[in-house]
């Protein structure tokens, strides 16, 4: 009653929260595009200091520790000043961290700027647009989630080769400086764009019940404190955690294994493109299909499809069966990223959930910092990867048992009431 001028999203124009979804799909696109690139200039970053492939590994990890880490922290901050001006500082860091890089003499200077300026700014960045988009959406809460993150996929699959285009024309180092200055003009800018929550517009999230005050969906569901404390929590991060550590070693090391068995250089950076193929299918399709088919059931689902891809893996060398993995790998983990702060919404609600979707990537970082450095200590010691492939198998076995151990969302919050 207090709000007679709320609108339901359906009376006339561009519902804005659309605006949040393409804001957020660019800047995660720009943000996770250069962190994915890192193939392109792993060789020349390799030869210019003469490192090892656990050494250049070290430079994503780092990078990849602190995008997820800084969750945690930047998500609480957007939750209470609103995330614009937390997302468009942490596309200044991404472009600075790129430009600053482009100078790098030692292995030390690059650690510093690709690997923590950038990463931190991912940091500022992922979890406050990721989390203002769930705001703005209820019971296509799945299908928005998938559409803004297909970003990632979009970047993993037009920054590689892009990347690669521009080292052939420049060096890494002038593909550094190029890349930066796309982020901070065309991320800054829709940074800008990015609004808290609809109610400040006077409108209804998406899909939300008729008769709810705009107000209500953006400031209902649990504390951080209380979603801390919460079995539902545990069992997320624990599925997160363990299935970070396989995650990213395609990412970093596909190329490389694809080298490694006769294949050229351009084909390998293929591998990772065909990657952000899977992926854009994955948020795009198989977040709109949770939607129907239930986000829980097909969440556990994400971690079986990457558990058998990544078997498939370990048996494949040609090029063919690499670029089936690449694609199949992509879909799944582009489905496990879309769902996961869909999922974190249906079980603590809009109040805090940047903070929460945050912490949960928290133990992310932990996977991000220490599995793609492994495998290539396990490279660099046994000549192969066949150790690392097997490891992050298993782990996604682990995943989809901690999955399997949580009830539906909706009956958890009924019981909790």
């Amino acid at each position: 009653m207090g709000n007679r001028g709320a609108r339901t999203v359906r009376q006339g124009g561009l519902f804005y929260g659309w605006v949040i979804v393409a804001c957020a799909f660019t800047v995660m696109m720009l943000g996770f595009g250069v962190a994915y690139s890192f193939a392109a200039f792993f060789d020349g970053l390799q030869r210019e200091f003469g490192a090892s492939r656990a050494d250049i590994s070290l430079v994503f990890s780092i990078s990849g520790f602190l995008y997820f880490g800084l969750g945690a922290v930047s998500g609480p901050i957007a939750d209470r000043v609103g995330p614009r001006g937390v997302i468009a500082g942490g596309m200044v860091l991404v472009g600075l961290g790129l430009l600053l890089g482009s100078r790098a003499e030692t292995l030390w200077q690059v650690y510093a700027t690709y690997g923590v300026a950038v990463g931190m700014g991912i940091g500022f960045s992922y979890v406050p647009a990721i989390g203002a988009v769930q705001r703005w959406f209820v019971a296509r809460r799945g299908f928005a989630s998938g559409l803004a993150v297909t970003g990632i996929g979009v970047g993993t699959l037009a920054m590689p080769p892009v990347a690669a285009w521009l080292v052939g024309l420049g060096g890494w180092r002038g593909a550094y400086v190029v890349l930066g200055m796309a982020v901070l003009i065309v991320g800054g800018g829709a940074a800008m764009l990015i609004d808290q929550s609809p109610h400040k517009r006077g409108l209804l999230p998406d899909g939300a019940a008729g008769g709810e005050t705009a107000a209500g969906p953006a400031v209902t569901g649990m504390s951080l404190r209380q979603a801390l404390r919460s079995g539902p929590f545990w069992l997320l991060f624990v599925s997160a955690t363990v299935t970070s550590f396989g995650l990213f070693i395609p990412f970093v090391h596909l190329s490389r294994y694809a080298v490694d068995h006769g294949h050229s250089e351009a084909q390998g950076i293929l591998m990772v493109s065909l990657i952000g193929v899977g992926s854009i299918l994955g948020r795009f399709v198989l977040g709109g299909l949770a939607d129907r088919l239930g986000r829980r059931r097909s969440f556990g689902g994400m971690f079986v499809g990457m558990l058998v891809m990544l078997v498939w893996w370990y048996l494949s060398t040609g090029l063919v069966p690499l670029g089936i993995f690449a694609v199949l790998f992509g879909t799944f983990y582009g489905g496990f990223v879309a769902l996961s702060p869909a999922l974190a919404a249906d079980y603590f609600g809009g109040r805090s959930i940047s903070g929460i979707i945050g912490f949960l990537y928290s133990g992310v970082a932990v996977g991000t910092l220490c599995g793609p450095v492994l495998a290539g200590v396990a490279f660099d010691l046994y000549g192969s990867y066949q150790l690392p492939i097997l490891a992050a198998a298993a782990c996604n076995i682990v995943a989809v048992i901690a999955i399997a151990s949580l009830r539906d969302p909706v009956a958890w919050r009924n019981a909790q009431a």
